[in-house]
């Protein structure tokens, strides 16, 4: 994983950048609607507040490696600044050495909506250019369910969300998300999901 290396500092969030090429809009939204019923001082307040560990990388931007979806939100209500906690500083490294660099820790997230392995150099360089993947939105939805733990596992939601997306049709899922999450419940705790970190079904 990753330690942050320095005190927070205040960034201007347009000089953030994702390191994944998906989120779940549903948990997206789901933050947007949190602020949306606090006041507007204390809503303010909160989205300033919002905290993102990150690595300094080319061009001198700050690279996150966790939380895209309180980035996306906040981009989407045109947040100014938010808090940033160092990892590390690999600005000094060539776009394709940090994307490697990057790789090799488990700090990015190279694949598409469909679980499919991009480029490296694919990550997109605006959280608004994010895709959607409703199959994290319904891992997101499982493991707030108790279909499974939160462990300390880089990706965890995207491990469990490439399972459902085998054997939970697309169609059931936007048609009924209801009926998909009980079906998402009864395959999370059967056996065949033992092999997942944070399974937490009866052998």
């Amino acid at each position: 994983m990753y330690r942050i290396e320095s005190k927070l500092k205040k960034v201007p969030l347009d000089e953030l950048r994702p390191t994944q090429m998906t989120v779940g809009f549903k948990e997206v939204e789901a933050k947007r609607k949190s602020w949306e019923k606090l006041t507007d001082k204390d809503r303010h307040k909160a989205m300033q507040e919002e905290f993102f560990p990150a690595v300094r990388g080319p061009g001198k931007k700050y690279f996150i490696l966790d939380r895209h979806h309180a980035a996306l939100a906040l981009a989407r209500d045109k947040a100014e600044s938010v808090q940033v906690g160092l990892a590390r500083d690999l600005s000094a490294l060539s776009p394709s050495n940090f994307w490697v660099f990057l790789d090799h820790y488990s700090w990015m997230h190279c694949y598409d909506a469909k679980g499919k392995r991009q480029k490296l150099d694919d990550i997109p360089k605006r959280f608004e250019d994010m895709a959607d993947d409703p199959y994290r939105s319904l891992s997101g939805d499982l493991r707030d369910s108790g279909g499974y733990s939160k462990v300390d596992v880089p990706f965890l939601e995207f491990l469990w969300a490439n399972h459902l997306r085998q054997h939970v049709p697309l169609r059931l899922l936007k048609n009924d998300p209801d009926q998909a999450l009980s079906k998402s419940l009864q395959i999370a705790h059967s056996k065949q999901c033992s092999f997942l970190p944070g399974w937490c079904g009866k052998a």
